[in-house]
């Protein structure tokens, strides 16, 4: 009542007629040219990548990268955009109302996109990683440390029919919107099966979407063992903009465990349609910081109560990492000497943001094998080659449902997802990392297996991982 009252003297003091004023909807898109100016960004990075770090033509990258694109800009043939092949940079669109967007390949990381004011006069003053390779030629050291595989059938207790069988479901896909690249089945340490798709091999790197939160939350993990970050103590940032007293700060509650267990409670800016307008998208591809984003998010709920997946949770975390580490050469360093050079991911490339910013809540490019390596870590329960690399107590972390995800069927951990409660045709030990595009790896303990499935589904997409898994598991029974 109270509210008709308000509305009639509203509509009375404007001289509108109350039906017209009832009628009123907010339809425009007020973000249309962040969006426009994002999809240029976005098309910058993916044919960039597509280029310089997967190595793939013109032709490729038009048919495939870009096909997740609504709109892109240009053909393989030609169009308004440029290709400056000395320099691996690109440029999309011509410069107007929107401007033109740059992403140039830097060593050590992959493509890094530009900020709108910046062309390619400034590619040298953004961040390149200068560390070499590990010692050894891959091709001659066995795997998994090295690409070095046995030619021989298919171990006891592995039907092969049954193989080949969840090899072809899961490439002859009834979606045409479902671009299998690669498929790859490790058995008790052994790739027992390993398919590509014309123009793929095992050294071609490719978008890791988000699945790239699997591998943050291994690198922090590691420095949680060594007890320089821990799970429920206050991140302790200085958040933005800055409170009166940093105790008052309703974020000074926010621990380690909310973000990688996505609850921290803060606003969700890539949600209601505004992942390609705002938030971490102008991160991703306009070349705004990742971390001031982050850093300005508002409390809307209580820390831990309520599960939202939202990429500044994972940035949170990672900036989190940046601060323990204290050093910033040592932070870019970091994944390469803790990780990567250490289990044999000779061909992955974390991604920075222009200010040397990981950006691992989504860009990695990697290949199928170096998943399946990080998958193997797992199954091994952290030990590699008899060291130890994670704890075991950590894996247990990332492998127990988020409280704040009871109501949701328990289907997330700490930046893996685990099998959800309705799901009762494969194991419940399993658990997965999740990228856009059908990036998944899927570690089965009961059953010793890692199953990596890389892709390139655009529209719809739907590529079912736990449908994959129980496909492969009929081999193994």
């Amino acid at each position: 009542m109270k509210n008709r009252l308000l509305l009639l003297l509203l509509a009375a003091a404007l001289q509108v007629p109350l039906p017209l004023l009832s009628q009123q909807r907010e339809a425009y898109d007020y973000w249309r040219f962040n969006r426009e100016m994002i999809r240029r960004g976005q098309q910058a990075i993916l044919t960039c990548n597509g280029l310089f770090t997967s190595n793939r033509s013109l032709d490729d990258v038009y048919r495939q990268e870009l096909a997740f694109l609504p709109d892109p800009i240009g053909t393989a043939e030609g169009g308004d955009y440029v290709v400056d092949w000395n320099r691996r940079a690109v440029a999309i669109g011509a410069d107007g109302h929107i401007p033109t967007m740059r992403a140039a390949f830097r060593e050590g990381f992959g493509c890094v996109i530009l900020a709108p004011d910046q062309d390619f006069e400034d590619i040298e003053s953004l961040p390149v990683l200068d560390v070499p390779p590990p010692p050894g030629d891959p091709a001659t050291i066995p795997w998994p440390n090295g690409d070095l595989t046995k030619d021989a059938p298919p171990p006891s207790g592995v039907d092969p029919a049954a193989l080949g069988a969840a090899s072809d479901w899961a490439f002859d896909r009834a979606s045409p919107e479902q671009v299998t690249l690669s498929l790859l089945i490790v058995h008790r340490g052994e790739i027992v099966l390993e398919r590509y798709a014309p123009g793929v091999d095992m050294f071609t790197k490719t978008r890791t979407w988000s699945t790239a939160k699997s591998i943050a939350v291994t690198l922090i993990g590691m420095l949680a063992d060594q007890g320089r970050m821990e799970l429920d103590k206050p991140l302790g940032f200085d958040w933005l903009p800055r409170a009166s007293s940093p105790d008052s700060d309703p974020r000074s509650k926010i621990t380690l465990r909310h973000v990688l267990n996505m609850s921290s409670g803060l606003y969700p800016v890539d949600n209601s349609g505004l992942e390609y307008a705002t938030g971490s998208g102008l991160a991703y591809w306009a070349g705004a910081s990742s971390v001031r984003g982050a850093l300005r998010g508002a409390v809307i709920r209580e820390p831990g109560t309520h599960w939202d997946y939202e990429n500044y949770e994972t940035l949170l975390a990672v900036y989190a990492m940046k601060e323990a580490l204290g050093d910033p050469q040592a932070y870019l360093e970091f994944p390469r000497k803790a990780l990567l050079d250490r289990i044999g991911m000779r061909n992955t490339l974390l991604s920075v943001d222009r200010f040397g910013d990981f950006i691992l809540s989504s860009q990695v490019y990697t290949s199928a094998r170096d998943l399946a390596r990080f998958g193997l870590l797992y199954l091994q329960g952290g030990l590699w080659d008899g060291e130890r690399l994670l704890s075991e107590e950590w894996i247990d972390f990332v492998r127990t449902p988020a409280p704040s995800t009871a109501g949701r069927g328990n289907q997330y951990g700490g930046q893996w997802w685990l099998v959800p409660d309705n799901r009762n045709d494969v194991p419940k030990d399993a658990f997965s990392t999740a990228g856009n595009r059908g990036q998944y790896v899927v570690v089965v303990p009961s059953h010793d297996l890692v199953i990596v499935r890389r892709g390139l589904d655009y529209g719809r997409q739907g590529f079912n991982r736990w449908d994959l898994t129980r496909e492969v598991l009929k081999a193994f029974e």
